[in-house]
């Protein structure tokens, strides 16, 4: 499901970003001790023993304890061959004007807009801007975890995972909130913590008028105005306004991960696993109150609270209780009544980018979701999964009045209206009452004269979708010359 597909995008995101974090870390401190030292640094290596696994660089004893000779060398050499910054003057990078104390630090950073990632792994193909990142890497093949625990014995992959665990044993915590007097183990989690803090936003967006607590944040968003895309990918012609969104969109490049029953590609492991799934029909989750059995974990997750009827998640505007935040979030911006994103087509404005996207579609005729059953295709994956219930025959929503059962839930909901009498949806203008939203909205446009749905080959415009469709088809033949 769509909401599935966020909460995995999350994990993954994490997962990355620890990666990130790892390598970072482990590069500060290397970087760190080198500016102590004299620009002109002679490194001598013990010949290096020939490895006999292919998933490892070949490392001398002395190199080992370095991470990397091979690393560490590189980052002497940009020392040395980038050119002296005697004045102390930061050096600022041409795409985004962040500052730097060394050019070679500058140069290394600029790699991230250019998408330049020139060290690959041969085993998932993902490639990294730096050797001393891909070295970290490799790791998680080799399940190599170099650094151990003094006191229980535990082994880690990177630096900092062991001084975080190390004050773990210690109790030690460093970092306080000058604000709250809060400690934490990490200074990490300290400025996480310190922004909860940070009431005043003092970067505004001088188009919008939102306001942000970090200049970066604004940066990042004004993008969205600007259409600025800075992160180009090197494998086609696509730009991207963020760093992350480009690292998404490179995984599309290289699917190691094969179904060997469709010839599906994955970007990750698990979600091949995931994916097999559907062939086998396997569901190894069972909910203990019905019975249901699902595919994944946290759709099994979510699934317990329709029994338990948890909503955690409170609007304080109109008490509306939500299972997940990102559904509370998009309710919150229908009070504060923020729509920046504006269709340029109808005029159509909406609370987010992504529902923009989405909207397009209706415009451009895009379905980029296909039913690998009957080949039927869609614009959204939230109606392939409902459709994908014709093929299976599954019908979660059940009434409980008359027992009848539904492929959608707002079938079911406009259902129990037969039995209420309930019709909720006025108009304004002649007082007819409707059960639903949907007969609502078509009604409404026979008063406001609206068409939203233009054909893009004549240019006329619909009411309707469908309506839209049946006109497609008198193109037919003009599209086929």
């Amino acid at each position: 499901t769509p909401k599935t597909r966020v909460k995995e995008t999350e994990e993954t995101k994490v997962k990355e970003e620890h990666e990130e974090l790892c390598v970072s870390q482990e590069a500060e401190q290397l970087i760190l001790k080198q500016e102590t030292e004299t620009l002109m640094v002679t490194v001598e290596y013990d010949e290096p023993e020939p490895s006999n696994d292919p998933l490892l660089p070949q490392r001398s004893p002395k190199a080992e304890t370095l991470e990397s000779g091979t690393s560490r060398s590189e980052e002497l050499e940009a020392n040395c061959l980038s050119e002296p910054n005697t004045s102390r003057t930061p050096v600022k990078c041409d795409f985004c004007e962040k500052e730097f104390r060394f050019q070679y630090a500058m140069r290394r950073h600029r790699k991230i807009h250019t998408g330049e990632k020139p060290f690959s792994c041969k085993t998932c193909g993902k490639s990294f801007i730096r050797k001393f990142a891909l070295l970290t890497h490799m790791r998680v093949h080799t399940g190599e975890k170099p650094y151990s625990c003094s006191v229980c014995g535990k082994c880690f992959r990177c630096s900092s995972d062991l001084s975080k665990h190390t004050s773990i044993h210690s109790s030690e915590k460093p970092y306080s909130c000058e604000t709250c007097r809060k400690s934490f183990t990490t200074k990490r989690s300290l400025i996480l913590h310190s922004r909860t803090h940070m009431d005043e936003k003092l970067f505004t967006c001088e188009f919008c008028g939102k306001s942000f607590n970090q200049n970066v944040h604004l940066v990042i968003h004004r993008r969205t105005h600007t259409g600025e895309s800075p992160f180009p990918c090197s494998m086609c012609e696509k730009r991207f306004k963020n760093r992350s969104a480009l690292n998404s969109h490179l995984r599309l490049h290289a699917k190691p991960f094969s179904c060997l029953t469709c010839g599906k590609s994955f970007i990750q492991k698990n979600k091949l696993i995931h994916h097999m799934r559907t062939h086998t029909g396997e569901k190894p989750f069972s909910c203990l109150a019905c019975g249901k059995s699902f595919i994944q974990k946290n759709i099994l997750t979510r699934h317990i609270k329709t029994h338990t009827g948890e909503k955690p998640f409170s609007c304080l505007t109109c008490g509306k209780g939500f299972i997940q935040r990102r559904s509370w979030t998009f309710h919150m911006r229908s009070h504060s009544g923020d729509k920046h994103f504006s269709c340029l087509t109808c005029g159509k404005h909406f609370i987010e980018g992504s529902c923009l996207r989405k909207h397009m579609r209706t415009h451009t005729g895009e379905k980029p979701f296909s039913c690998v059953s009957c080949g039927r295709d869609f614009t959204h994956k939230y109606s392939l999964n409902c459709h994908m219930r014709i093929h299976t025959g599954e019908k979660p929503f059940t009434c409980t009045t008359c027992g009848k059962a539904f492929i959608q839930k707002r079938n079911l909901t406009g259902h129990l209206r037969t039995h209420t009498g309930e019709k909720p949806f006025s108009c304004l203008t002649c007082g007819k009452d409707f059960l639903q939203k949907r007969s609502w909205t078509f009604h409404m446009r026979s008063h406001s004269g609206e068409k939203p749905f233009s054909c893009i080959i004549c240019g006329k415009g619909f009411s309707h979708r469908c309506s839209l469709s049946n006109h497609m088809k008198t193109h037919n033949g003009d599209m086929s010359h």
